[in-house]
């Protein structure tokens, strides 16, 4: 899930989101995103595919299996 990570916050800073704007928009806490950032805690599937539609990506990109 390490790519998951990498991804998650890289996307969120191209799109200049705080942990918090993006919490708030995918409706789950700031300390979940601090946790999937961190590599801390694996992201649900329901929840990748919320992650997955807000940044317009597929949920293979995110998990790191395709470019």
């Amino acid at each position: 899930m390490r790519k998951f990570a990498e991804r998650l916050k890289e996307l969120r800073i191209e799109k200049n989101l705080t942990v918090l704007a993006l919490s708030k928009k995918i409706g789950v806490s700031d300390a979940t995103i601090c946790r999937w950032e961190n590599n801390q805690n694996d992201i649900k599937g329901d929840q990748l595919i919320i992650v997955a539609m807000f940044f317009n990506v597929t949920t293979d990109y995110l998990l790191g299996i395709e470019n």
